[in-house]
C-alpha cells in the first residue's frame, strides 16, 4: 500500500533549500528492511515503462540544455558522494537518506525517511527549488508523471505488517 500523505520535511531537510517551491510526500510500510535496503528497492533498478517515459523526457530537455544523466563516472554506492541510479547521495543518517541534484532550472532533493511510526513509517519527499521559470514551467509539465512514477517505485518498498507478523511466529516456533 502507497499513499500520498501530508508533507514531510524532516529537520535535517528544513534547510536543504532557500525556498521550497514544489514538495511532496508519498508513504509506505516496512518495518522489516534497513534504509539502505528500502531505497535500493525504490530507486536501484528502474522498470521499463519509467526508462521509456525517462528516455522521452531526456531527448526533449536535452534540447534546452538539462542534464539527461548522472556523471559518466558516477560511482554506484550506498555512501555520501556515489550514486544510486542517477541521484547523487548527499546525506546519510540511520533513519534518513537525502539525494539529488542542481541544474539550471531547479534544484531537487528526494528524502527518503523511517518515521518509526506503525503505518506508513517509509517516508519519501521531494523537495525542489525554481532557480528560473523555465524550472515553474518543467514541474508544471512533469508533476503528475512524477507522482505516478513515485508511487508506482515505492510499492516496491512495501511489506505487509500483517503478513510480516505471520511469518515472524512461524520462524518463531520452529
Amino acid at each position: 500500500m502507497v499513499k500520498e500523505d501530508k508533507i514531510y520535511i524532516s529537520k535535517a531537510a528544513e534547510n536543504l533549500f532557500e525556498q521550497i517551491d514544489f514538495a511532496d510526500t508519498f508513504s509506505t510500510t516496512n518495518h522489516e528492511d534497513d534504509l539502505e535496503t528500502i531505497a535500493h528497492k525504490v530507486f536501484k533498478f528502474t522498470p521499463g515503462w519509467i526508462m521509456k517515459l525517462m528516455n522521452l523526457r531526456n531527448s526533449i530537455v536535452a534540447i534546452f540544455g538539462l542534464k539527461t544523466e548522472a556523471q559518466k563516472d558516477a560511482r554506484q554506492a550506498y555512501e555520501v558522494g556515489a550514486y544510486m541510479s542517477f541521484f547523487k547521495i548527499l546525506s546519510i543518517e540511520e533513519n534518513e537518506l537525502i539525494m539529488g541534484a542542481n541544474d539550471s532550472h531547479l534544484n531537487f532533493r528526494a528524502v527518503v525517511s523511517n518515521t518509526g511510526e506503525e503505518a506508513y513509517n517509509i517516508k519519501v519527499t521531494t523537495l525542489v527549488e525554481y532557480n528560473n521559470r523555465f524550472g515553474r514551467l518543467y514541474m508544471t509539465v512533469i508533476k503528475l508523471g512524477h507522482k505516478m512514477i513515485l508511487k508506482s517505485l515505492l510499492k516496491r518498498a512495501y511489506r505487509d505488517p500483517e503478513n510480516s507478523q505471520k511469518v515472524f511466529l512461524l520462524k518463531k516456533k520452529h
